[in-house]
């Protein structure tokens, strides 16, 4: 499994830094919502789900946070800590968020509007899902 990872164009000078994205530029896809999340307490596991149809653009602007991703044959998770890398998560995708800083904000870039339709939010149904299980 390959992990997406994009490298956001960083601009900056003595007054400090600025990243701007751009809809199929710099997100590989036409954004429909962004939100944020932040003040995850220690020991929280987010995410444990995932999606049908929408895709997913996060960065983590501030602090660090552990992503695992899982496309039903293989695991992989890394750290984001920089405010210039976003990970691309495709749809079919199980994600786990973990081991947040207390600092840590991450920004999620979607594909769609809310649709509470979309999640998968039980491990062994995404399994089944992804063709993995009967």
């Amino acid at each position: 499994m390959e992990i997406k990872t994009y490298r956001l164009q960083r601009h900056g000078d003595d007054r400090g830094s600025l990243v701007s994205l751009e809809e199929m530029r710099d997100v590989p896809f036409e954004i429909k919502r962004v939100y944020y999340f932040f003040d995850t307490r220690k020991g929280v596991i987010r995410g444990k789900h995932a999606h049908k149809s929408l895709e997913q653009l996060l960065v983590c602007v501030r602090g660090s946070f552990r992503l695992t991703l899982d496309n039903g044959w293989e695991r992989e998770s890394l750290v984001l800590d920089n405010p210039y890398e976003g990970v691309y998560i495709a749809n079919n995708m199980w994600r786990e968020m973990s081991d947040f800083t207390d600092d840590a904000v991450i920004v999620v870039f979607a594909s769609k509007y809310y649709d509470e339709s979309d999640y998968i939010r039980d491990y062994d149904e995404f399994l089944k899902f992804v063709g993995v299980k009967d």
